[in-house]
């Protein structure tokens, strides 16, 4: 009863993700010949909206898992020490990917592409600012991390653990709706499922995603 129920919750949780995917495909293609003005991270209403979405993606991730919230892996790791060991390396790491990605000759940045970095400060709308770091370095990886290193990775544990790690990171991936993204979000999302994998906690990868996320933020406006 158990693995068949386990089964149907995957087949919800796979359905999220590709409805979750889909719009930020349609989305990002229905605004491609727009010109972006990068000024998400200092709009009040980018704010309420992320809001919004995150809690009522958080909202069916936990009816997915709702009897069985030991899916989530919302536990302490063995060792914090170990753990942030992991962490050191999973931030190292996805920095260099970064770095080798950014240097690529594609047509626009993975950055860019989110159009979530703004080119310039803007004083004026710091306030504004701070409360979309707070959506996407505190937010954003806690909701993120719960869906797919929490419940997906998970629920595809039946699959081996390799193969796991891989369909987790490629799902985070698609999720954003991005295409050079991709690049960066697929090794992200699979190093961060290294890191669960070897802690069994979705901690310490809420801990390197929300640091890689207001790095990347606050280094846009220096």
């Amino acid at each position: 009863m158990t693995a068949y129920g386990n089964r149907v919750r995957l087949v919800w949780w796979s359905i999220l993700v590709l409805a979750i995917a889909g719009l930020n495909y349609g989305s990002r293609f229905a605004s491609s010949s727009s010109t972006d003005t990068h000024d998400t991270v200092y709009s009040w209403s980018s704010f309420f909206g992320g809001i919004v979405i995150y809690a009522v993606w958080l909202g069916l991730v936990f009816a997915i898992a709702v009897d069985r919230r030991e899916l989530l892996a919302m536990r302490q790791p063995d060792s914090w020490q170990r753990a942030l060991g992991y962490c050191v390396g999973a931030i190292v790491t996805i920095f260099a990917v970064s770095g080798i990605v950014a240097a690529l000759p594609l047509p626009q940045t993975p950055s860019q592409e989110q159009g979530l970095t703004p080119t310039h400060w803007e004083p004026k709308h710091a306030a504004a600012f701070a409360a979309n770091v707070f959506l996407f370095a505190v937010v954003a990886p806690f909701v993120e991390e719960l869906m797919f290193r929490g419940l997906g990775q998970s629920l595809l544990r039946f699959l081996g653990r390799v193969p796991s790690i891989v369909l987790v990171g490629v799902s985070f991936g698609i999720s954003h709706g991005l295409v050079e993204g991709l690049l960066v979000l697929i090794p992200f999302g699979i190093v961060l499922a290294v890191v669960r994998d070897r802690t069994d906690s979705v901690y310490p990868g809420m801990l390197v995603h929300g640091l890689f996320n207001g790095t990347a933020l606050a280094l846009s406006v220096l």
